[in-house]
């Protein structure tokens, strides 16, 4: 079934209103793109795919003061991570020069005109939603003059802020944005693109219609709060007489316990609260590909999620469920000790070393496996372990039986405690004819416990990464700070885990991912050295999420 997109492009094929599509994606380089983006990214790449047309990468980099180089690559990036390659790069900054040309013909059709007006006066006279607006006394100036200001604008002869020049079209229009816009404004800046060669700079909801025309853009796709910027796009192709491009308006993404706005995510960085743009709780799509995020799993979730005409909200689960799903099927699986409890299997050979053979991945279907060497000196995790065990408990207890994954089972018999009282380790004795695979025991055993050997255990640095807020609407409340809503739990270190022999750390690539039997996937991060590895958890292997209680 198509969506409403989908209905419009085959529409307008059919009908032969074009006769092929160009999509465009059309990122402010002024931050990091985060999930939201990499819905409208699979949107307008996917149709470009879908009905054989073309999708351009198109910077809008209108204003120097918040655009940087860093967020061009950081873009290109993502972009090319998420599995698509564009038709064309282009920048807005690419047709300044058109741009200004079209708008010296815009002021000599009598449609714009240079407004020394200070912000706050040409806000006051914008009215209100139900009241008209005013005329600037400037509005009725002669095109000559206007003309003749826009130019010494240009050249650099007036302040930053001094004038703008605005869009000639009704004070009185019941759309706001209709109220004599702005479309250029004065800025002293240098662009990472054009240097110091301009001044003035148009407003993006003109450069926007602008640069879709003369990129030929059919179907212009943007989020739902660009809807009553639709007239200004619509008036400004009209009366420059440029290329039908069509502005269609979807949902925007609104995922729970994130927040998507530009300008929160970059003041979570610059006051430190995250690591930075790519810190794994960010919603960057730099941080989840830390994180241990696949693309695969971001363009399935981008497909489940569809394209709405309305604003909803999409539950952080659904992502989650499918990343689990892809991860599953392509991991391998490994025994970690994450809380670490020694054991000494005391009838066991000190010098007996042998094999437990575990599969790699269940779910793949070539099976392949590998041998696990086993010691008498053993970790187990300290939840495997209950000296006074609650109804329902299956794995160890004193006296009591667990079998070892892939191994043997094992009895308890002693639990040694540090001079604190803490317990430092358990002795335990081994089932000779317990061996998995060749069982001979008769024993019945509920409980499996995950071990690793000490002696050939591997260090590793763990990063236990959670929601990054606590209430699951952070921008729905109102009587705190989104900053105050910060989750303390979202990160937990434990500086020393224990993997087993099998991984070789030291060949390891960041992003490498792996499932930790019953704890969940875990990827190698960026900060990985060959003397330190470090994992962050991607997912658990279910949702734990608690919400806090206030």
């Amino acid at each position: 079934m198509l969506n409403f997109i989908e209905e419009i492009i085959t529409h307008d094929l059919e009908t032969g209103k074009h006769k092929t599509i160009i999509t465009r994606f059309p990122p402010e380089p002024n931050g990091y793109l985060h999930i939201g983006h990499a819905k409208s990214i699979c949107l307008n790449f996917g149709l470009g795919i879908e009905f054989m047309g073309k999708t351009n990468l198109r910077f809008d980099d209108t204003n120097p003061t918040k655009e940087d180089i860093e967020y061009v690559d950081s873009i290109k990036e993502d972009v090319k991570w998420l599995g698509f390659e564009w038709a064309e790069e282009r920048y807005a900054s690419d047709y300044f020069q058109e741009i200004y040309d079209l708008t010296v013909k815009l002021i000599k059709k009598g449609l714009a005109y240079v407004d020394p007006s200070t912000a706050e006066e040409i806000a006051a006279s914008k009215g209100t939603p139900t009241q008209a607006g005013t005329d600037s006394p400037y509005r009725t100036r002669s095109v000559e003059e206007n003309l003749r200001l826009f130019l010494e604008m240009k050249d650099g002869k007036h302040a930053e802020g001094s004038m703008t020049l605005r869009a000639k079209i009704d004070m009185a229009s019941p759309n706001m944005q209709m109220r004599d816009p702005l479309l250029y404004r004065i800025k002293f800046a240098t662009h990472h693109q054009t240097g110091d060669k301009w001044c003035i700079y148009p407003m993006y909801d003109y450069a926007h219609p602008i640069s879709d025309a003369i990129e030929n853009i059919t179907h212009s796709l943007c989020t739902l709060e660009f809807e009553v910027h639709r007239p200004l796009y619509e008036w400004t192709i009209a009366n420059l007489d440029l290329f039908p491009s069509r502005q269609i308006e979807f949902a925007r993404l609104n995922l729970t316990y994130t927040v998507m706005s530009k300008r929160k995510l970059l003041q979570l960085v610059q006051n430190k609260l995250v690591e930075g743009w790519d810190d794994p709780r960010m919603p960057t799509i730099s941080g989840l590909r830390r994180r241990g995020y696949t693309p695969s799993a971001l363009r399935e979730f981008a497909t489940r999620i569809g394209i709405a005409k309305r604003e909803n909200l999409i539950d952080v689960e659904l992502l989650e469920f499918c990343l689990r799903e892809d991860l599953n099927k392509t991991s391998q699986r490994l025994m970690a000790v994450l809380n670490p409890l020694k054991v000494i299997i005391e009838n066991y050979p000190e010098k007996e070393l042998r094999k437990a053979r575990i599969e790699n991945n269940p779910e793949n279907e070539s099976k392949t496996y590998r041998w696990v060497r086993f010691l008498r000196e053993i970790y187990i995790e300290q939840e495997d372990f209950m000296e006074n065990p609650v109804k329902g408990f299956h794995r160890l207890v004193p006296g009591g039986y667990v079998r070892l994954k892939s191994a043997y089972i094992i009895q308890h018999k002693e639990t040694i405690y540090n001079a604190d009282g803490t317990i430092k380790e358990i002795r335990c004795n081994y089932i000779k004819e317990s061996r998995s695979g060749n069982d001979k025991s008769g024993l019945k055993v509920k409980g499996l416990s995950h071990w690793v050997s000490v002696e050939l255990a591997i260090e590793a640095q763990c990063n236990l990464y959670d929601k990054l807020f606590t209430e699951k609407e952070p921008d729905s409340v109102k009587d705190k700070s989104f900053t105050e809503l910060l989750n303390p739990d979202s990160l937990k270190i434990l500086p020393k885990i224990f993997i087993e022999a099998s991984i070789k750390t030291k060949k390891l690539k960041p992003g490498t991912t792996f499932q930790f039997l019953r704890h969940g996937y875990f990827c190698v991060d960026k900060n990985s050295t060959n003397e330190h590895t470090v994992f962050n958890r991607t997912v658990t292997l279910k949702d734990l999420w608690k919400p806090s209680v206030s």
